[in-house]
């Protein structure tokens, strides 16, 4: 297990609950595994930012993965082993943190998102982008 509890900055808070109200989606965690994935898909090492001030906010590590928790850490792992980090505890939670915080900043970011059909839209535009049948070309 990467973390026994995740906690998120009040910012980060602040991003869910404006997708929350935005998507429909009421869990936490759902959101926090799309913003985890949005960002394991960018190529680049998210950068080290200032985490600010805890909110009252916490999701244990197997409510955050649930039936899939070891798929999750599985893939961080293997993220920190492509981008030549370490893998022990510490740099696994460290970078879990850090693509969950840019993660969330980038669903928050793009004001693409505006429903939970934007949100579905999104996965599969990179799933289009990714077997390079974008469509529109």
């Amino acid at each position: 297990m990467i973390v026994k509890q995740i906690r998120l900055s009040v910012q980060d808070k602040e991003k869910l609950s404006r997708l929350k109200g935005r998507t429909g989606i009421q869990n936490w965690n759902v959101l926090c595994r799309w913003a985890l994935c949005c960002s394991l898909r960018e190529k680049s090492i998210p950068m080290e930012l200032p985490q600010g001030e805890e909110s009252n906010v916490e999701i244990s590590w197997f409510t955050f993965g649930g039936e899939n928790y070891k798929l999750y850490e599985a893939l961080i792992r293997a993220r920190c082993i492509r981008d030549g980090l370490g893998t022990d505890d510490t740099t696994l939670a460290k970078y879990f943190n850090l693509h969950l915080s840019r993660g969330i900043a980038y669903l928050s970011g793009t004001n693409y998102i505006r429903s939970l059909e934007d949100l579905l839209g999104l996965a599969l535009k990179a799933e289009e982008e990714e077997n390079g049948s974008v469509s529109g070309l």
